[in-house]
């Protein structure tokens, strides 16, 4: 399901109307602190962000006539045993994931699956973005909207200037638009974010993925 897939993504941060087109929208005063989904893996990876944002472009996705086989690198596998990907197979109804000598681990499922699991995956980073909002790591955070597929995003904000936390959450959108789009058979060029100041209406910073040495 694709709370493993978001898990494995380690879950790094803890989208009503857009000026774009196409876009999704959450707006919510909730300040629960966003929990760990479960997973096939119980240890939070240990690498640096700008580590995990390098595995991203280890994910390989293939697409055939009548299934989807994709790579997972070890970084976003943890210790996950061979015995627990036979049980999240047998239960989700996957063709096969194996672990990979290297610690990645390869899934091969329908198209229809994988269809299941974009879906599963846009209602569980939508919920994501929702909990960062107002929540104990980003107070100030009022309003997230994302597109489509996640490549862009228009964070509001009560700060005047971006505190630290703020300015690191950036890793957590490229983070959740990378793995989206590298699930979902592409390589997503550039995530771009717009901060944006609730009471002025205006940008008061703006980061892209593409930019990160």
């Amino acid at each position: 399901t694709s709370s493993i897939i978001f898990s494995i993504c380690g879950n790094k941060s803890d989208t009503s109307s857009s000026s774009t087109q196409n876009t999704k929208t959450t707006s919510s005063a909730n300040t629960e602190k966003p929990q760990d989904t479960p997973s096939a893996s119980t240890e939070e990876p240990q690498d640096t962000p700008s580590d995990d944002l390098d595995a991203i472009g280890d994910v390989e996705v293939e697409k055939n006539l009548f299934n989807v086989k994709f790579k997972v690198p070890a970084e976003f596998m943890g210790e996950t045993t061979q015995k627990e990907l036979d049980k999240v197979a047998k239960e989700s109804g996957y063709k096969s994931i194996k672990l990979n000598k290297d610690g990645s681990a390869t899934y091969i499922m329908t198209k229809a699956q994988h269809e299941k699991l974009m879906q599963e995956m846009t209602k569980n980073a939508n919920e994501q973005l929702e909990k960062m909002i107002a929540s104990e790591d980003y107070p100030n955070f009022t309003d997230i909207k994302a597109n489509d597929d996640f490549t862009s995003f228009e964070i509001t904000t009560k700060s005047k200037k971006l505190d630290l936390s703020e300015t690191m959450s950036s890793l957590a959108f490229y983070m959740l638009g990378g793995m989206y789009n590298i699930f979902n058979g592409k390589e997503a060029d550039n995530i771009h974010l717009d901060y944006i100041n609730a009471k002025t209406g205006k940008i008061i910073e703006s980061y892209d993925s593409n930019e990160i040495q």
